[in-house]
């Protein structure tokens, strides 16, 4: 069995996803069901209306949008977007650096082709940070912008200034969990069972269900990709948001005041909309999936 401590740094970010034991089950087939593979990404597209898209965060598959994304197409084509290796496929690109330069530029270049520029864009931890990145970096192509659960700055949870601050633990981390890779590897065929603990979800089988995730992640890329997110700073950048609306959603499950401190000085200066969930830890859509789509649904109306 992969050992706890490895187990522990690939969940120890708390605003980065992580993620099936045994493979991923093939999901079930939707009208105008698409997938387009790409060197750093692939994309599940389906359903018809207005464009969305859906990026999940660090190790987590794009099931990670399972409570919602069927619904959703019924009024909406829904693109589901994948990084390679996060979901015991081939990570392809994914085993150099600048991943996340990577996803930005093939998000960015399929919304040109698929004509979906003024998406609405949801992504959750890392897939926030790359939600506000590629809004700051193309506005064109994002109309709408939902954050869950994820800081502009990640080193803020850290108690880190800047990047300068925060990089020799994302160097400790990276190679850290980089070295795991063939302990991970021989792992994956073997389902996590009982509660690993942790504060990604409020519940047992929410953290069973993370955790197997995480054992079918290449632990290369989430090397890789965990280490670029800790030293991305996007609050400099954050005034060329010109996204509407701008949501954010966090985890109050410490309690709404305390959670409240630590969210609103991060995103203090910005047009975001800040919206405390209560009883959640980081997977919002998994600890209160009704909410969740409630405030889905709300976001994607205003």
């Amino acid at each position: 069995m992969i050992t706890r401590t490895l187990l522990a740094a690939a969940l120890l970010v708390t605003p980065l996803a992580i993620a099936p034991a045994a493979a991923t089950p093939a999901a079930a087939s939707l009208p105008g069901d698409q997938i387009t593979q790409m060197g750093h990404i692939s994309i599940r597209a389906i359903g018809k209306g207005k464009p969305v898209f859906l990026i999940p965060g660090l190790s987590s598959p794009r099931a990670v949008w399972d409570g919602v994304a069927p619904e959703l197409a019924k009024t909406h084509r829904v693109y589901l977007v994948q990084i390679n290796g996060f979901g015991g496929d081939d990570p392809r690109n994914n085993l150099t650096p600048d991943i996340l330069e990577g996803v930005l530029a093939e998000l960015h270049a399929y919304i040109r082709e698929n004509k979906a520029q003024g998406s609405a864009v949801v992504g959750h931890s890392l897939g926030g940070l790359l939600g506000m990145m590629l809004a700051a970096r193309h506005p064109e192509d994002v109309g709408r912008l939902m954050v869950v659960d994820a800081f502009p700055f990640i080193g803020t949870m850290f108690g880190a200034a800047d990047v300068a601050a925060i990089e020799p633990r994302a160097v400790q981390m990276r190679d850290m969990i980089a070295g795991g890779h063939e302990r991970a590897k021989a792992a994956a065929g073997t389902p996590v069972t009982s509660d690993p603990g942790g504060n990604q979800s409020i519940t047992a089988e929410g953290r069973i269900k993370v955790a197997n995730w995480a054992l079918q992640a290449d632990m290369r890329v989430v090397a890789t990709a965990l280490y670029e997110d800790m030293v991305t700073d996007m609050r400099p950048h954050m005034g060329k948001i010109a996204a509407k609306p701008f949501t954010v959603l966090y985890a109050a499950g410490m309690g709404e005041p305390m959670a409240k401190a630590i969210w609103e000085p991060a995103y203090a200066g910005t047009t975001a909309k800040l919206v405390a969930i209560p009883g959640s830890y980081h997977f919002i859509m998994l600890d209160q999936p009704a909410l969740f789509a409630t405030e889905l649904a709300k976001f994607l109306a205003e």
